[in-house]
């Protein structure tokens, strides 16, 4: 923690901290730089949009997260008219009521109109989690730059591509990987959850959304049928974000033609792969979480043709899947597309199962991926807004 004697000389009394959140992540990654922050500043304001968790630790939203959190470009049209109200009505707050700094964590298309703003209008702004422009759409960092005085990246090559476009920036380290013991709790995790002990264990988890599973859940228990056969005696553990995905997952499974014994369960995914001995899995978050977790894993994705190939055009980084990127290695295998078949995903999975040796390669390279994330990122990116503070105090 920060010695009170270095912390930037701003009277608490007027010092107010804006935040905008627009969806669960982020409302928890508020919550953790607001009890930072809190420690530096105990009389400080803080203020914007936040979720429960924010509200929890004394935020005050100005309107509910929930009507920011949109997915879909449907959807977005459709609430178009909406975000645009919500967006004025909050610069409206700022510039009436200033702010001493205004923090945007993650939904860029929403925060940074609003950083881009408030920082032309000299209140200084910062960026709570980096777009993915180091993959695609590059040239978005010129917008970034104009909109921001910080940025907070999570991961160590998200910081040295601002750094090389001279964005100033701060590594600050995953939330998840302080939260996650080093050490796996596989017994403990199989008995929560009820599962056999012994046997080996598959997660499987084909995405979040609702496109997503109707893309890849077919798909993913296929490949689990064919592990089946090749190991009657594992066991085909699937956790679904909320009901919906519960359902369509249960319809996915009643509509095979070969009766497929699977257990599905209901949010706990983090347990789930805890209890694996693998994880097939969509590209995306819950990679990392299979990393800090040190579970072999198999990522494999599919969109329609017309995506893919322009998305290969557009995306420029050699991998997907985030231990990948961290590593600069291919340690998880990537099947993407025509190569994402049932039997290939199958037989990628029972490798990594199976090879005693090859897990064990992976555990040490995960435990030092681990490592290098656990960066207690909730005091870190207070320390940042806290020199940001320092620097236009």
């Amino acid at each position: 923690m920060t010695d009170s004697t270095n912390l930037p000389t701003i009277s608490e009394e007027r010092l107010t901290i804006a935040m905008i959140a627009g969806e669960a992540s982020g409302d928890i990654l508020g919550a953790g730089l607001i009890r930072a922050l809190r420690r530096r500043y105990p009389k400080a304001r803080f203020v914007g949009i936040g979720g429960d968790e924010m509200v929890a630790e004394g935020f005050h939203s100005l309107v509910p997260m929930e009507r920011l959190s949109v997915m879909g470009l449907v959807e977005v049209l459709g609430r178009i008219r909406e975000l645009f109200r919500i967006r004025a009505r909050v610069l409206d707050y700022f510039f009436t009521n200033r702010p001493d700094v205004v923090i945007g964590i993650d939904s860029p298309d929403f925060t940074l109109a609003i950083e881009r703003r408030c920082r032309e209008a000299g209140i200084p702004s910062a960026h709570y989690v980096s777009p993915s422009v180091w993959a695609w759409r590059q040239k978005r960092i010129f917008k970034i730059a104009k909109s921001v005085d910080l940025m907070l990246t999570l991961f160590p090559f998200e910081a040295r591509f601002y750094e090389e476009h001279n964005v100033p920036v701060a590594f600050v380290g995953h939330p998840l990987a302080d939260r996650i013991p080093m050490v796996p709790e596989t017994g403990k995790a199989r008995e929560q959850l009820g599962l056999d002990q012994d046997a080996p264990l598959l997660a499987v988890l084909p995405g979040s959304r609702g496109g997503e599973v109707e893309r890849l859940g077919t798909l993913f228990l296929e490949a689990c049928r064919w592990i089946q056969e090749k190991r009657p005696d594992i066991q085909l553990v699937i956790p679904c974000v909320n009901r919906d995905r519960e359902r369509q997952v249960r319809a996915l499974v009643d509509a095979l033609d070969v009766k497929l014994p699977v257990t599905i369960v209901r949010g706990q995914s983090r347990e789930v792969m805890a209890a694996s001995d693998a994880v097939l899995l969509a590209s995306g978050t819950a990679t990392l979480e299979a990393m800090l977790l040190k579970k072999p894993m198999v990522v494999g994705y599919r969109l329609s043709n017309f995506s893919y190939k322009l998305l290969s055009r557009l995306v420029k980084v050699p991998h997907v899947a985030l231990p990948n990127l961290l590593a600069k290695d291919a340690l998880v295998p990537e099947l993407l597309q025509d190569d994402a078949t049932p039997e290939a995903l199958g037989q990628a999975v029972l490798e990594r199962m199976e090879n005693q040796g090859e897990r064990e390669r992976l555990k040490q390279a995960f435990t030092e991926l681990h490592a290098s994330l656990r960066q207690n990122a909730d005091e870190r990116a207070a320390e940042a807004i806290s020199r940001l503070l320092g620097r236009h105090g």
